[in-house]
């Protein structure tokens, strides 16, 4: 039964916690993605007090690699592969998009929804203006459309729509709202949470599917521009 510390701050929403076997024992959560720096270190020392557990004892570190905030996704990695480098432990990375996909599938199954086509599963992330990171899952939590930086509008996924109910979430996906409506579309306010991380990280734990540290980078999908100064 793997102990594995998660740690999530590539969105709005930021998590530290423990998972033995997919289970959450300990966590802690911030609301506030401008936090996330000063939340993560203090969290995780925190959470492995309260938990009676050392950092010694776990056996990986898992953690959202992006797509997502650019400073989030910086923090939570470094401290990621700080931490595996400090304790000799394995790191394990996952997609933000399919542990936002995880959490709609299980709210599908959950709500026994039923369309009279397959579904797949549309997570957004804005990314600004009309533009959202954005990829396509199936029932299966399997990608079945690559993560990409996706503006907006009536051609979105469109040869998928006509063969599949599209269910979007996360906090892009209030964007969809501005395109004419089709009847394969469903918004929903599902969020992900931590436990959503732990499922996918055990199962790449189990697969040995590690990540290696020196050459590891966030998986920012679009590059990061700031304006010059004149």
């Amino acid at each position: 039964m793997p102990l594995i510390l998660l740690i999530d701050t590539a969105t709005d929403y930021g998590a530290v916690a423990l998972s033995a076997n997919a289970v959450i024992t300990a966590s802690k959560e911030s609301e506030s993605q401008k936090e996330h720096a000063s939340f993560l270190q203090p969290a995780i020392r925190q959470m492995m007090i309260e938990a009676g557990e050392s950092l010694s004892g776990i056996d990986a570190v898992a953690v959202t690699i992006g797509p997502g905030s650019y400073t989030g996704l910086r923090v939570g990695l470094a401290s990621a592969k700080g931490l595996c480098y400090a304790l000799g432990k394995p790191l394990i990375t996952v997609n933000t998009l399919q542990v936002m996909a995880l959490a709609s599938i299980e709210t599908y199954l959950t709500e026994n929804l039923s369309y009279t086509i397959a579904p797949l599963f549309a997570p957004m992330i804005d990314a600004r203006r009309m533009e959202v990171f954005t990829a396509l899952y199936d029932l299966e939590c399997r990608l079945v459309l690559a993560p990409e930086a996706l503006i907006i509008d009536e051609n979105m996924f469109a040869s998928q729509l006509d063969k599949h109910q599209i269910i979007f979430s996360g906090n892009g996906a209030f964007k969809v709202k501005t395109i004419p409506v089709h009847p394969h579309i469903t918004i929903t306010a599902t969020a992900h949470g931590i436990k959503h991380l732990a499922v996918l990280a055990l199962e790449k734990f189990e697969l040995h599917q590690f990540t290696e540290i020196a050459y590891c980078e966030p998986f920012y999908l679009k590059a990061f521009h700031t304006a010059s100064k004149q």
